[in-house]
């Protein structure tokens, strides 16, 4: 399960061995300052839009991979349940999906790092 962890610069999703094969990632580091919004989606599968390329998708069971629309790009590690969705600016991936046992303080963790002061 990929787990999001913040620094006082950085926000790091780390990635087990066996998403980074199946979904052709690697581990994703952006600063702080890009994260525009972060959000807790209810149903993470659900909240997946767009064509997977590459990755790998289990329908109603896991999705992991690049989802891609129209002009965006969407880093996605999820499986049934809550998910924490990030919407960045300037980076590689346009918008990040991943599952999170406990969502909602994810996103508040993310939340208060963005607004703390550097």
């Amino acid at each position: 399960m990929a787990t999001i962890r913040t620094t006082p610069q950085t926000l790091q999703i780390s990635l087990t061995r066996t998403e980074k094969v199946l979904g052709l990632l690697r581990d994703l580091e952006v600063p702080l300052t890009a994260v525009r919004s972060v959000e807790v989606v209810p149903d993470g599968l659900a909240a997946a839009r767009g064509i997977r390329a590459p990755g790998l998708g289990l329908p109603g069971r896991r999705l992991i991979g690049t989802w891609r629309r129209r002009g965006t790009k969407a880093f996605v590690s999820v499986r049934r349940g809550p998910a924490v969705r990030l919407h960045l600016t300037g980076q590689r991936f346009d918008t990040v999906l991943v599952f999170a046992d406990d969502a909602a303080a994810v996103a508040a963790d993310v939340a208060a790092h963005r607004t703390v002061p550097r």
